[in-house]
């Protein structure tokens, strides 16, 4: 195979890998607490020379480029105030709730503080995610409130404090959707820890992280990358064609 049409044929591919990196990003503008994700390229030529002799890498062809990681953003956003007494807002970076799932007890990690009071079989009340998961306090258990018969939410139990959380490589997190992040699996040099004096805004919540200007412009990027490289493929295929038809 020609080698332009090779790299022009996977620019194209990965610049649609990029397309769907922005589109999901603006996807969530209006989700609570969302972080964006952004499309890191690596040279296939430099992936391949940095690698081991014995390691397996993605070079087909010897140029190129490749969407090699996509980096969560995990900044905070700005505010809105909501007098909810039930939102609650982290105002530092690197930090989340952490939660709990009912039916598997996955622990997980999220920057939405949209909660909710949600009642159990003894009839007490804990804290909830919107995905009903449990949101865990200082002690890594079940925060319970007090709830006014007839009232939709509730304050904190004497004695309960949400537990903000943070861990020491937030990069190495795995989104595993909703919002949610978790530990990989065998990761044991990323534990998750307790924040001792979180900074959080009640009766607020966290804006999704996304900057539609920026967005915008990646996507503009990625659609001209995109165009280019179909372009690149398309004048080698009519190069071979001409050469073809001279034989």
């Amino acid at each position: 195979m020609d080698m332009s049409f090779w790299v022009g044929s996977i620019g194209a591919s990965q610049a649609q890998r990029k397309l769907d990196v922005v589109s999901n990003n603006l996807a969530n503008v209006n989700n609570n607490g969302f972080k964006p994700k952004n499309a890191v390229f690596a040279e296939l030529v430099n992936y391949n020379l940095n690698a081991g002799r014995d390691e397996t890498t993605e070079l087909q062809a010897g140029a190129g480029a490749i969407v090699s990681a996509t980096n969560t953003d995990f900044r905070s956003a700005a505010l809105t105030q909501t007098n909810r007494l039930l939102d609650y807002a982290i105002m530092t970076d690197n930090q989340f709730f952490q939660v709990r799932d009912q039916a598997t007890g996955a622990i997980t990690l999220t920057r939405d503080g949209h909660f909710h009071a949600g009642q159990m079989q003894d009839g007490r009340f804990v804290l909830m995610t919107d995905s009903d998961k449990f949101v865990l306090n200082t002690q890594g258990q079940l925060t319970y409130l007090d709830v006014t018969d007839g009232a939709d939410e509730g304050r904190l139990a004497e004695g309960q404090q949400i537990g903000i959380y943070t861990v020491p490589f937030p990069s190495r997190l795995q989104n595993v959707g909703d919002d949610d992040f978790r530990v990989r699996e065998g990761d044991n040099n990323n534990p998750i820890t307790l924040v001792e004096l979180p900074t959080v805004v009640t009766g607020a919540l966290e804006q999704s992280g996304t900057d539609i200007a920026k967005e915008f412009t990646n996507m503009i990027e990625a659609q001209r990358a995109f165009s280019y490289n179909l372009r690149m493929v398309q004048t080698s295929d009519e190069v071979a064609q001409t050469i073809n038809g001279l034989r």
